[in-house]
């Protein structure tokens, strides 16, 4: 297989992983409710959590790390000798989640499945944001601050690593993770909009 057709292969079997909509699936299997018309109308584990309970959204949110890191994981197997398959199976996954091809292009924000794909390539950051992540949302019960921050420190941390933990992370990762940083920054836009406007709900 040559290499453009192994790109090919890559950004299809990835983006349909993550068009995966688990939350959509979960929300008619468990009440027969399309996600999109309850809660925030988002398709992502918080919303799940709202609108079906925990024993719902714990699912949904494995699902959706899972999609991440095993679209990245199965993207490396086509030769570690082209670090590029697993950047794009990133992006391509994400893209998939976000805007799912099952759901007409309707999809998450790309948290659960942005956190599955650097768990393959910058695991030690991943924990530090989960643990950043964690501490805000206790303080503030607010899931979108506490993943807008988490994901905001994602670069920050993974070039402070590489900076003064002798890390050796190639510099494309650090430029990946500012990307899609910013995008899970745009998906959250009218999450924004309501924490300016006092109207943010909590999850408690």
């Amino acid at each position: 297989m040559n290499q453009a057709l192994k790109i090919l292969l890559v950004i299809v079997t990835s983006y349909i992983l993550g068009s995966i909509p688990s939350s959509y699936i979960m929300g008619r299997l468990t009440r027969g409710i399309d996600l999109r018309s309850h809660g925030s109308g988002n398709l992502g584990a918080a919303n799940t959590f709202r609108v079906l309970g925990a024993r719902a959204a714990v699912p949904v949110l494995l699902i959706d790390i899972g999609k991440g890191f095993f679209a990245v994981k199965l993207a490396s197997f086509l030769g570690t000798e082209h670090f590029a398959y697993s950047l794009i199976a990133v992006l391509a996954v994400i893209i998939g989640h976000n805007f799912s091809v099952f759901v007409n292009f309707s999809g998450g924000k790309g948290v659960g499945t942005t956190t599955g794909a650097f768990l393959c390539l910058a695991p030690l950051a991943v924990g530090i944001c989960f643990i950043i992540w964690l501490v805000i949302l206790i303080v503030s019960r607010i899931v979108s601050i506490a993943s807008i921050i988490s994901i905001s420190m994602l670069p920050v941390i993974i070039i402070t690593i590489n900076r003064f933990g002798g890390g050796k992370t190639h510099a494309s990762i650090i430029y990946l993770s500012i990307f899609t940083a910013l995008m899970v920054i745009y998906k959250h836009r009218s999450n924004i909009r309501r924490m300016i406007d006092g109207k943010e709900g909590k999850l408690f």
